[in-house]
């Protein structure tokens, strides 16, 4: 057959070369098979990239992971980085309001309070919001947890009020998934929360319990936005370790490649890509939602039904000024912006060359690289009209964003250097009832021998859980498969 690839042994293709089918990709090469991974693209990681701004080689998408769990830190020990892991600067992030800028409060898990009345959080809601919040503590523990599936603001609005959705809730909820709270399945977004209030009786006190498991008994309370970590030289050097990682191990990487169909067949899987196919007995599919759907939904028709949103379009711009006034970190690492702030078309600004030292040192003295983000899902149908902008105009937009959440004037003219970079479905889109989908897709996939889909619209948004996700997906893959006589 022309363009066919005979691999000796047990085969494997990997269709996405993202993080998730990296690591596919590696537990399979561990397991002794023979891995083929075909990415469309020319590159590899996802979201995991990088570019060069002003001579700096900076992430042009993930700088951080989410410490709730070891998974990416246990994946970077193994590829060799366990120095590499950093912790970011303990100047903690703020929240911007209608009415003005608030420190982020520290005890909270998707801006949820552990406690309405810490000072930082009685600060941003008031008396009255913190009072509110706090009839929490006497609710019965089914309400928010009794119906199959609920939103975060449904859960949020039902045991604390509006204010905390609004002024805490919200700016972080659109900062890290570029989502209104009221679309996204709680359970998703936040696994575990609605057991953990069922057990520990209120919202607040589960939110407590997972703060401190996730820091472990005993430690003080972080400043809010620390309860992640990174890698000196930044995320995008855990792709580049993971390909070195399976170049060693025999893997075969192809760029450019994007399987057009996949085929089940007597003896495992026929996957075509342009004018090559590639023949395995098992498949891994690690693409977004909608496009690993459309690719197996002739394979496994009960799919079909269940191709869920895209996620939204993302902006993010990426500027190096010479500013010295920001030496002082005027907003800590970072601001996220509440919705409803007048003024301000970013979702967020992360601070970098305040969040990571390493980054200051080689940035050097005087100079800072602001990251802003743009893009947020308002309706199950559209994004803001912010991502539709073109380069020139995000970047004045930008400018205009950082100086008034920074409390420092930036020009054009303190630009060093600038750029932009567009993530189409990077973050997955877990709208109310995406559990249960992902539930039924998992169920369909089992069914098949030899199919394993992965990604982060299972796993649910960030590192941690799609690594996590991942390698538990193949462990269990591999344990069911039975012994070969």
């Amino acid at each position: 057959m022309r363009g066919a690839h005979p691999t000796p042994g047990p085969a494997a293709v990997v269709i996405g070369g993202g993080v998730s089918g990296l690591v596919a990709a590696r537990e399979l090469a561990v397991a002794g098979a023979s891995v083929t991974v075909l990415e469309a693209s020319d590159g590899w990681g996802g979201c995991v990239g990088s570019h060069t701004v002003a001579g700096l080689t900076l992430d042009s998408g993930a700088e951080s992971f989410a410490t709730r769990s070891p998974a990416v830190a246990d994946l970077a020990r193994e590829l060799g980085l366990a120095e590499s892991i950093v912790s970011p600067h303990a100047g903690g992030a703020w929240v911007q309001l209608p009415d003005g800028p608030q420190e982020l409060p520290k005890t909270g898990i998707l801006g949820i309070p552990a406690n309405p009345w810490d000072p930082e959080v009685r600060r941003s809601l008031g008396f009255t919001g913190a009072l509110r919040a706090s009839v929490d503590r006497w609710l019965p523990a089914s309400f928010g947890t009794s119906s199959e599936v609920t939103s975060v603001s449904s859960l949020v609005r039902v045991r604390m009020g509006r204010r905390v959705l609004d002024r805490l809730v919200a700016p972080v909820v659109g900062g890290v998934h570029s989502a209104d709270p009221g679309l996204l399945d709680v359970d998703m977004v936040a696994p575990g929360l609605r057991s953990g209030l069922r057990a520990h009786g209120s919202l607040a006190a589960a939110v407590a319990a997972q703060r401190a498991s996730a820091r472990g008994a005993g430690s003080s309370p972080a400043k809010a936005g620390s309860a992640v970590a990174g890698l000196k030289g930044g995320m995008n050097t855990l792709v580049t370790a993971l390909l070195a990682d399976l170049r060693r191990r025999g893997v075969t990487l192809l760029t450019g490649k994007r399987a057009d169909t996949v085929t089940k067949t007597r003896n495992g899987w026929r996957v075509a890509a342009g004018d090559s196919t590639y023949d395995a007995g098992r498949l891994v599919v690690a693409l977004d939602g909608p496009a690993a759907v459309g690719l197996l939904e002739h394979a496994v028709p009960e799919l079909s039904g269940l191709r869920p949103a895209p996620g939204p379009l993302v902006s993010l711009v990426t500027i190096v000024v010479d500013l010295p006034e920001l030496d002082s970190r005027p907003r800590g690492t970072g601001i996220l912006v509440a919705p409803q702030t007048p003024g301000i078309r970013a979702k967020a600004l992360t601070h970098a060359t305040a969040k990571w030292d390493w980054l200051a040192e080689e940035a050097g003295p005087g100079t800072h690289v602001l990251r802003l983000s743009y893009g947020r899902r308002e309706d199950a149908g559209a994004g803001d009209g912010d991502v539709v902008l073109d380069d020139e105009a995000l970047l004045m937009a930008a400018l205009e964003d950082a100086s008034i959440l920074l409390t420092v004037p930036v020009s054009r003219t303190d630009i060093v250097g600038w750029d932009v970079v567009r993530w189409a479905g990077a973050l997955p889109f877990a709208a109310v009832g995406h559990k249960q989908r992902v539930a039924r897709v998992r169920r369909l996939c089992a069914a098949v021998d030899g199919l394993t889909v992965v990604g982060g619209w299972l796993a649910g948004n960030g590192l941690a859980a799609v690594v996590a996700d991942t390698r538990t997906q193949l462990a269990q893959e591999d344990a069911e498969e039975p012994p070969t006589p």
